[in-house]
């Protein structure tokens, strides 16, 4: 004759497996868009320094938006300045539809 025993846990570490694995997913999912927003976030700055000091040399817009373009795809630029400082914004879509913006600035005429 078998006996059944009181507090049998056969089958308890799968349960807790199945409800923990989706937020463990979950976590995962967003370390990894954190990461991606971040590393974008990273060349969008470096490419709008760089154009910033490409635009404070006198270059023209379009080779000012290739620069950033080549470091960050469908990447948009605004170029400003006050005669002194050309600051340059760009912009991109990043992780779940995020937009991403970074500003650099550098002096008017290569100084």
């Amino acid at each position: 004759m078998t006996r059944t025993r009181y507090g049998d846990d056969r089958g308890a570490i799968v349960a807790e497996f199945a409800v923990a694995l989706p937020a463990i997913v979950v976590v995962v999912l967003l370390a990894v868009g954190a990461l991606s927003v971040t590393g974008q976030h990273i060349r969008l700055q470096d490419a709008a320094s760089d154009a910033a000091r490409l635009a404070a040399r006198g270059e023209p817009d379009g080779r000012v938006a290739a620069a950033v373009e080549a470091a960050v795809a469908d990447a948009t630029t605004a170029v400003t300045g006050d005669g002194e400082v050309v600051c340059v914004t760009a912009s991109a879509a990043g992780f779940a539809g995020l937009r991403i913006a970074a500003t650099g600035c550098a002096l008017a005429g290569g100084r």
